[in-house]
């Protein structure tokens, strides 16, 4: 097994780069033939299930590693996890001079944050084909995108002392402030919206929120606080409210919905470490059982890694995904699970990276497919290496 300090050159020399552009498996979605596809596809299942299985199929194989009519790109969740990889060893090495790269990926962010909001939001920055009449577009600020640079502003701002960066945290607040939306909300609970508009209700958006919330609490005013504090609490209870009794959450309540691990592990990890910074009546039993969950219904014991889908809504050529165990990884060092996180570490080695790459998915066959592909979900990865 690779030495630690093997690892955290992995993490610095792929995160510390000034340019973080990449290519990307929604890269095949991003041009205007994908785009019309899959706005098919989720508006005529029956129409768009050929067409949408055979740009799947070209995506996978053949234009998998020549990227042909594809073009790589920035993307802000990327730099944020950059920043947080970087500061995560800065702080464990005691030399802060190794923040300077992370501080130019933070002036990045403040540089490309969305148009036309009411504070720093950020996106996917490509127009996405939601479902059927739901549209993103390269502009639409998201609720489960935003939250990594904040989190990475905060905690640059904590660890290093300078304060240049308050006033983006602090817009940030007016961001959840005005431009997020009350799908519903009742004495008891609120459910967000995941982007700025009228759109869907997805339990690790709520969680993304509730994070979000807590991490902006110390920096806004008693009054400010107070109402955030009552609005962290009402997201909490309808996450609560959510959870199965077996443990797990439906990506979201309503229609053709599943569950999945890495989305299963985003609300167990948000609401570890909203735990931190506020108290939550049970929480830890809430985790506790998610997180049996995902040992019960996820882990192959034979390869040591985590599978996909507990409940599939659509059929898929991925056996293994990078994002399902890299943000495993994370919750069980989170967790302080140490046993199973360098066990799990191991077996991402092992399967996923070879030499100087990294691929992000195992497919049916066992081939390796989507190398060196940071948004998904290679920087994922380091960032949880950068805690082990």
């Amino acid at each position: 097994m690779p030495k630690l300090e093997d690892r955290l050159q992995l993490v610095e020399r792929l995160c510390a780069r000034d340019d973080l552009s990449t290519d990307d498996p929604y890269d095949v979605w991003k041009t205007g033939l994908g785009f019309e596809v899959k706005d098919l596809f989720n508006r005529h299942r029956g129409f768009g299930a050929i067409p949408a299985a055979a740009l799947t199929l070209v995506d996978a194989y053949p234009n998998n590693r020549l990227r042909i009519g594809y073009r790589r790109q920035e993307y802000p969740i990327v730099r944020a996890w950059a920043v947080l990889a970087l500061l995560n060893i800065a702080e464990r090495t005691g030399k802060l001079h190794r923040s300077a790269a992370a501080l130019h990926h933070l002036e990045w962010l403040r540089d490309h944050s969305c148009q036309g909001y009411s504070g720093p939001c950020w996106g996917l920055g490509f127009r996405y084909a939601v479902s059927a009449g739901l549209v993103y577009d390269e502009n639409m600020p998201l609720t489960t995108m935003t939250p990594y640079a904040l989190e990475a502003f905060v905690r640059y701002t904590t660890l290093t002392g300078d304060l240049q960066f308050v006033p983006v945290i602090r817009g940030i607040h007016s961001f959840y402030d005005r431009d997020v939306r009350i799908l519903e909300e009742t004495t008891d609970y609120i459910v967000l919206s995941y982007a700025a508009m009228e759109d869907r209700r997805v339990i690790n958006a709520q969680s993304y929120s509730l994070l979000s919330l807590g991490l902006l609490r110390p920096y806004l005013s008693s009054t400010e606080a107070d109402s955030v504090t009552t609005r962290m609490r009402k997201l909490y209870e309808y996450i609560v409210r959510n959870q199965r009794e077996d443990g797990s959450w439906l990506y979201s309540p309503d229609g053709r919905s599943f569950i999945d691990c890495f989305h299963s592990c985003i609300v167990l990890k948000n609401l570890e470490k909203v735990s931190r910074l506020i108290e939550l009546p049970k929480v830890e039993a809430v985790i506790a059982r998610g997180y049996a969950y995902l040992l019960r219904n996820f882990r192959v014991e034979e390869t040591g890694l985590f599978n996909r889908f507990s409940q599939a809504n659509k059929p898929g050529i991925v056996r293994y995904d990078l994002y399902d165990n890299a943000e495993m990884l994370n919750l069980a060092i989170l967790r302080g699970d140490r046993t199973l996180a360098e066990a799990l570490a191991g077996a991402i080695e092992k399967t996923f990276v070879r030499g100087d790459n990294v691929f992000s998915q195992i497919d049916w066959l066992g081939l390796r497919r989507n190398r060196n592909m940071l948004r998904w979900a290679v920087m994922p990865y380091l960032y949880a290496l950068s805690l082990l």
